[in-house]
C-alpha cells in the first residue's frame, strides 16, 4: 500500500480499504456497485479508489455535494502511481474539481465535446444527467459537441438523446437551429447532442449552449476540432468576462494519434499532448472510454468519461446520506 493511502486511511482511524468499505456501507453507500453500474468494465482498483475517497468524504462530514466531490478526488489522487503521468497531472484532484463544477449551481451547461467517438462520454453524461441535480438548485444542462451531423444523429438515438441540427452561416457567423429531434422520455432526452462541420460551427454551439465547463472525450479528430473548439472557445469566452472550466481529456492527452492526423509520426504522442496544455485548466490521463490505457498512464483501470459520472454520483450519495 502506497503511503498516500495509508495516510488517508490513518486519519480515518482505518487500516485497509476493506475497512473503509465497510465503514461506507454501514452509512448505506456502496461505491464498488455504483463504479460499476457506470462502467462495468472498470477494473478492481477503481472500486478501491473510489471506496477510499467516498470513505473520507462521510469522515470529514462533507457539507455539500460540491465539497465531497473533492474529498474524493483526494482519494483518487492517492491511487496514482509514483512519478506517473498521471501523477504528475494531480488527475484524481483534477476529478475532484471537475465533479465539483458539475455539482455547483454556478456552472448551468456541461459539453462532452467531441464525445461522439467514444460511448464513454454517453455513459457519463447519462450518470450526470440521473444523478447531478439530486443535489443542484438548478437542473444542470448536459450536451454533447462532436464532429459530425451524422455522428450526432446515430449517437443521439442510441443512446436516447435529442439529436439539435444546426445550420452555420460562414458570412455572418449566425448559427441557426434547423431541428430537433427526442429519442426517449425522462432524463436521457434532456441530453442533447449537437453535429459540427467544421471548428467554426462547434465554437458556435458552445456559445449558443452558454457552456460553462466542458471535457474533451475520445476522437479521432483531436487537432481537427476538439482542441482547437476548446481553445477558441476560451478565449473567447474570458473576452467576454464569462467563467469557463476547460478539461483536456481522452483523444488529447497521453495517446498517439494515427500519423495521417498530425502526419508526424510517433511525434504525434507529444502534440495530442501539448494541444490539451493550451486550454486546459485541469488534464486527465488516457482514454475517455478504455479503462486499460487509463491504467497505463498510471491511475486507475477506468475511463475518464465514466468516472466523471462516478464522482458526480458518489458525492451526491454522500450529501444525501449526511446532509438531508
Amino acid at each position: 500500500m502506497t503511503a498516500n493511502k495509508q495516510m488517508l486511511l490513518s486519519e480515518m482511524n482505518l487500516t485497509s480499504i476493506e475497512e473503509a468499505y465497510q465503514y461506507c456501507l454501514e452509512r448505506h453507500i456502496d461505491p464498488p456497485k455504483l463504479v460499476l453500474d457506470t462502467q462495468p468494465i472498470a477494473f478492481d482498483n477503481a472500486c478501491d479508489a473510489y471506496t477510499l475517497g467516498t470513505a473520507l468524504a462521510i469522515y470529514r462530514q462533507a457539507g455539500n455535494a460540491a465539497s465531497a466531490a473533492k474529498i474524493i478526488g483526494e482519494g483518487l489522487q492517492a491511487f496514482c502511481k509514483v512519478g506517473s503521468v498521471a501523477e504528475q497531472r494531480l488527475v484524481g484532484l483534477g476529478h475532484g474539481a471537475l465533479a465539483a463544477r458539475l455539482l455547483s449551481d454556478d456552472t448551468q451547461c456541461f459539453a462532452f465535446l467531441a464525445g461522439h467517438e467514444s460511448f464513454a462520454a454517453a455513459e457519463g453524461a447519462i450518470k450526470i444527467a440521473l444523478n447531478a441535480n439530486k443535489s443542484r438548485q438548478t437542473p444542470l444542462r448536459v450536451i454533447l459537441n462532436g464532429l459530425g451531423k451524422d455522428a450526432a444523429y446515430l449517437i443521439a438515438r442510441i443512446n436516447g438523446f435529442t439529436y439539435v441540427r444546426t445550420q452555420f452561416n460562414y458570412t455572418s457567423g449566425d448559427l441557426t437551429e434547423v431541428s430537433r429531434k427526442r429519442f426517449s422520455k425522462g432524463e436521457r432526452g434532456e441530453i442533447l447532442c449537437y453535429g459540427a462541420d467544421d471548428v467554426r460551427e462547434g465554437v458556435a454551439i458552445m456559445h449558443t449552449a452558454g457552456v460553462d465547463v466542458s471535457i474533451t472525450g475520445n476522437s479521432t479528430n483531436p487537432t481537427r476540432f476538439q482542441h482547437p473548439v476548446a481553445g477558441i472557445y476560451k478565449s473567447e469566452r474570458l473576452n467576454q468576462g464569462q467563467p469557463y472550466f476547460s478539461v483536456a481529456s481522452g483523444g488529447g492527452t497521453g495517446r498517439t494519434l494515427h500519423p495521417d492526423n498530425v502526419a508526424a509520426g510517433p511525434a504525434s504522442y507529444g502534440m495530442t499532448d501539448t494541444m490539451g496544455r493550451m486550454h486546459a485548466d485541469a488534464q486527465f490521463a488516457g482514454s475517455s472510454s478504455v479503462p486499460a490505457h487509463v491504467a497505463m498512464m498510471g491511475f486507475i483501470g477506468m475511463g475518464n468519461n465514466p468516472m466523471v459520472g462516478a464522482s458526480v454520483a458518489l458525492a451526491v450519495e454522500v450529501d444525501m446520506r449526511l446532509n438531508r
